[in-house]
């Protein structure tokens, strides 16, 4: 056990990291390195974030989130460095023992395998940081030290703070209002190879960037056989007939939470003639407000990631890692209202109403049918031994931090 405040602490060496991913993936590894750095008495320095992804941001960890406040926040857990000691900095950059840590392994792992490796080099590195813990079967105070870090130690800068909550509340001066994550972006789109409703030209486009980027390995992909699979994130027209379904009115507050989506406002059209209060973050802050954060896609993340947080219903047209962070943090906030999409239903109840099988009545009441047990209400996290991909993800439900009205365990 680590006890700073009585001076028994002895370091057993220092983890450098290299997160991996988008915001949401970044944050979710995050939380694991604090807590493998803690289990195996590791001095941690703050993690690196990924400049070498799809979106190319040269952000660093200061510029999304509040350093100070993560060190000091954690502090009678382990210790966090901004930086090595200069004589370790020297000899890492002669020779530096990096690995990726083997995916959603157990405590006893790290124990075994990695903390004699951190004895013996003195300093360790990580080079990627998703998905190194199980979701299940590790100690409860594990567990409950990865909600601490999430929930409580990852604040956002001032700056991102203050933008999103002029975001908020301008939205909340309207009323109640929904967060449509809609995850229709060329990167998903040409990664997951799902072109449902595109023209043969974007369809080559997508191909193309796709085989352009060396590191994905699926490139032959059959995109219909995904979106029977329920694979595939909804198209804008498909979600607009959800949401329909599901009772939203055409006078509904949507924000949509997303990158630049792929087809621009004309792939919006159908959506925007439905619920003409469509909004997002472009259209509520001025250009100089917005200047700051543009060309830094995990900064502009954050600001949808708070507007997620605050909004009365969040709908995910994609179960990414925004989809499912998000959802735990609303789970951690008192169960707020999270609806699951069921793809592979909506897909094969879509295609149905669409082909003249069922009315519109069949249609809604099929729809609201199938996501009664969706909302976001407590449940148990799915356990598939063998199988961790396979299973409800920690971050999506991380229930042993829940109390009854869903707030954070004391974890002191």
């Amino acid at each position: 056990m680590l006890l700073l405040c009585t001076g028994i602490y002895k370091s057993n060496g220092y983890l450098l990291v290299t997160c991996n991913g988008g915001l949401n993936q970044m944050r979710a590894g995050i939380c694991d390195m604090v807590t493998i750095a803690r289990h195996l008495n590791l001095t941690l320095v703050v993690p690196e974030l990924d400049k070498r992804s799809f979106w190319a941001d040269p952000s660093d960890f200061g510029d999304i989130f509040d350093v100070d406040h993560f060190i000091n926040s954690l502090r009678d857990e382990l210790m966090i460095v901004k930086e090595l000691p200069l004589k370790l900095q020297l000899r890492t950059k002669k020779k530096l023992y990096s690995m990726p840590p083997v995916s959603w392994s157990n405590e006893t792992y790290y124990l075994k395998r990695i903390l004699p490796l951190a004895r013996k080099h003195k300093v360790i590195h990580f080079d990627k940081s998703d998905a190194r813990l199980a979701n299940n079967g590790l100690p409860i105070q594990l567990q409950m030290l990865r909600c601490r870090v999430n929930f409580e130690a990852l604040k956002f800068t001032p700056q991102i703070e203050a933008l999103g909550r002029k975001l908020i509340s301008t939205l909340q001066r309207s009323g109640q209002f929904v967060v449509l994550h809609l995850r229709y972006e060329m990167d998903m789109l040409s990664f997951s190879g799902c072109t449902h409703g595109c023209s043969t030209k974007e369809t080559e486009e997508l191909t193309k960037m796709r085989y352009a980027y060396p590191w994905w390995k699926e490139k032959e992909i059959d995109s219909e056989v995904k979106r029977l699979q329920g694979l595939c994130p909804l198209t804008p027209e498909e979600i607009t007939l959800v949401l329909k379904a599901l009772g939203f009115t055409k006078d509904t507050l949507i924000y949509i939470a997303s990158g630049e989506i792929y087809g621009g406002e004309r792939r919006l059209a159908v959506l925007k003639d439905a619920y003409p209060k469509l909004v997002r973050k472009e259209k509520i802050l001025s250009p100089d407000e917005l200047r700051p954060f543009q060309n830094h896609s995990t900064q502009m993340a954050a600001l949808d990631y708070m507007v997620s947080l605050a909004s009365d219903i969040f709908i995910p047209s994609y179960d990414g890692n925004m989809a499912r962070v998000v959802e735990g943090h609303r789970r951690y906030m008192g169960f707020h209202k999270t609806i699951g999409l069921d793809r592979k239903k909506l897909v094969e109840l879509l295609d149905l109403f669409q082909g003249g099988a069922l009315s519109w009545d069949e249609f809604s009441d099929a729809v609201k049918e199938a996501h009664k047990s969706r909302m976001g209400q407590p449940t148990e996290r799915k356990v598939i031994p063998g199988q961790p991909k396979e299973e409800d993800y920690f971050y999506a439900n991380p229930q042993e931090c829940l109390g009854s009205n869903g707030g954070l365990r004391d974890i002191s």
